[in-house]
Parts: structure tokens; C-alpha cells; sequence
């Protein structure tokens, strides 16, 4: 049965000395969750330009359902240079059309029926789309699932965001390299599963999702701790990974399937996408088909 999944926040072109690339976690997330048979929308804004209009383009041509506000900034940009050593510098661009995404009707109306939605902690570096995203959550129904796909940028984050986005959250979900920021910003100590533990515990959360590349993942929750392994691949491009992740998790869930299970799925898929060039890679029937089973 299709569930209606949301993905909130910043979407942008990353624009590299030589091409430029479709960007932002909420609508590669949404894109996965598309493509495993469920009613997926992309939620952010754009300005009015030509990057914009490629966006809606771009989006189009992927059959990805959105709803993209057309406000008087411009579209989101992230400049990338590169190093002789091929690790990138990043600039994201500041007062761009994602930082003024407004609670409108249209977005009232999505919220009351919504099953699941992913947001993260860029797209609230303003308040007026921080505030969007939290009055979605107001009218969401009550047994929705709310994923903090917390996807820390640069200085984009304050202890206070992350607590309050951590309150209306159900789900953790972040990377190993993630884990010692949010010990410090939180002020705790201890283990890496320790700290999960206790991000679990003070905030209530249905669970704590951490993924850890090439050495797989392990989510943890009140009934205890799960691990899975990743299998071994070849790796083209790693962009995309996690948010495909986080829709196979999400999608497993929302098709009945226990934690391990939906663990595992995740794990697979991501691993795919990590196999293929860019963050939205067509998806072999094979996984919505293993949904349906």
C-alpha cells in the first residue's frame, strides 16, 4: 500500500569548476522513496531564474512529484572547489530561495497526510523555513514517523536546533563522523553506542539510526542494539548513499518489515547507489518488488 512520504528542505545546484549537479538530501530521499513505489514529494524553493527553472526541469524528468515555491531570492547555490588532493572546499550560499520556504496551504494540507517525513538540520539555519518545517510536524498525523537525517554543513547547527529538532523527531539518523559533534554540542561522554544510547533515552526517540560507510550500520532502540554489515563493492560515487538509505529504512518500515530487516534492505539499497553516478540513479525493480512480497 503506498504511504505518503515528504522530504523538506534545501535544494540546490552544486556548481564544480567545470559542470554542476542537482543537490540537497530532502529530494534525494523523496527520489528513492519514489522509486520504491510510494507518494513521494520534494518540498523546498527556488528562485526566479534559470537554475530554478532547471530544477523543475530536472525533477520533472525524474517523475519526482514537488512542491517547489518560487520566491524573490535566488536559487540555492554550493560552490565546490577542489584540492590537488581531490577533497572538495564548500560555500553555500546564503538568502537563497531555500531559506524562505513558507507554511502555505498547499504544504497545510500535504502535512495532514503524511506518513513519514525526513528533514534536517541545513534547511534551518532561517527561521522562517525552520518554522515551516516545524508547523508541518503540527499537523502531521499522530503516529507519523519524523526522521532527523541530521546532515550537519559547515557551522549551520546550534545546540538549541539540534535539542529542539531532537523533540519532535522519532528517528535519529546520522554517520560515524557525526556522532562526536553531537557529543559535544549535547555535553555527552562515553562509548559511540553509549552516546546513542543516551541521545535515545533523553529524547524519547523511537530509535538511533548510525551509519558507518564501508563498515555498515547499526541502529539502536529500547529492545536493544541491531548491526548489519556491508557487503563489498566497488565504489563509483558515494553522493546520495546515506539519503537512499534513510528511504529504504523509511520504506521497509512503512511495508510492514521488522528493524533487521528494514536495516538490511537500507543497507543494500545504498550500496546499489553507491555502484552507480550521481545521487539519483534509476532503481532495479528488484527492491520495490522485494517490498511488495
Amino acid at each position: 500500500m503506498k504511504k505518503t512520504i515528504v522530504g523538506i528542505g534545501e535544494i540546490l545546484w552544486d556548481i564544480f569548476p567545470d559542470r554542476k549537479a542537482l543537490g540537497g538530501a530532502p529530494a534525494n530521499f523523496a527520489y528513492h522513496c519514489k522509486n520504491l513505489g510510494h507518494e513521494a514529494y520534494a518540498v523546498s524553493a527556488i528562485g526566479h531564474d534559470a537554475l530554478g527553472q532547471e530544477i523543475k526541469q530536472e525533477l520533472e524528468y525524474k517523475g519526482l512529484p514537488s512542491i517547489l515555491q518560487e520566491v524573490d531570492y535566488p536559487t540555492g547555490r554550493v560552490l565546490v572547489t577542489l584540492g590537488a588532493t581531490g577533497s572538495g572546499n564548500y560555500e553555500i550560499q546564503e538568502q537563497v530561495a531555500w531559506d524562505h520556504i513558507a507554511f502555505t496551504r498547499e504544504l497545510e494540507e500535504l502535512a495532514k497526510r503524511t506518513n513519514a517525513v525526513c528533514f534536517g538540520s541545513l534547511a534551518q539555519r532561517s527561521e522562517e523555513t525552520a518554522n515551516t518545517i516545524h508547523r508541518f510536524f503540527e499537523v502531521m498525523p499522530q503516529d507519523s514517523i519524523k526522521i532527523f537525517d541530521i546532515n550537519l554543513r559547515l557551522s549551520y547547527y546550534s545546540e538549541a536546533l539540534i535539542r529542539d529538532s531532537l523533540q519532535h523527531a522519532t528517528i535519529l539518523k546520522l554517520n560515524d563522523e557525526e556522532v562526536s559533534t553531537i557529543s559535544q554540542v549535547l555535553h555527552l561522554e562515553g562509548s559511540i553506542e553509549a552516546i546513542c544510547h543516551q541521545v535515545l533515552e533523553q529524547f524519547n526517540l523511537d530509535s538511533v539510526i548510525l551509519t558507518r560507510g564501508a563498515y555498515g550500520c547499526n541502529i539502536y532502540s529500547s529492545q536493544g542494539s541491531t548491526y548489519h554489515p556491508s557487503r563489498e563493492i566497488t565504489v563509483v560515487d558515494t553522493v546520495g548513499a546515506g539519503d537512499s538509505f534513510t528511504a529504504g529504512y523509511i520504506s521497509a518500515l512503512l511495508a510492514g518489515r521488522e528493524r533487521p530487516d528494514a536495516i538490511r534492505f537500507a543497507t543494500e539499497l545504498a550500496a546499489y547507489v553507491c555502484t552507480q553516478r550521481g545521487a539519483m540513479p534509476t532503481i532495479p525493480e528488484a527492491y520495490q518488488k522485494w517490498l511488495d512480497t
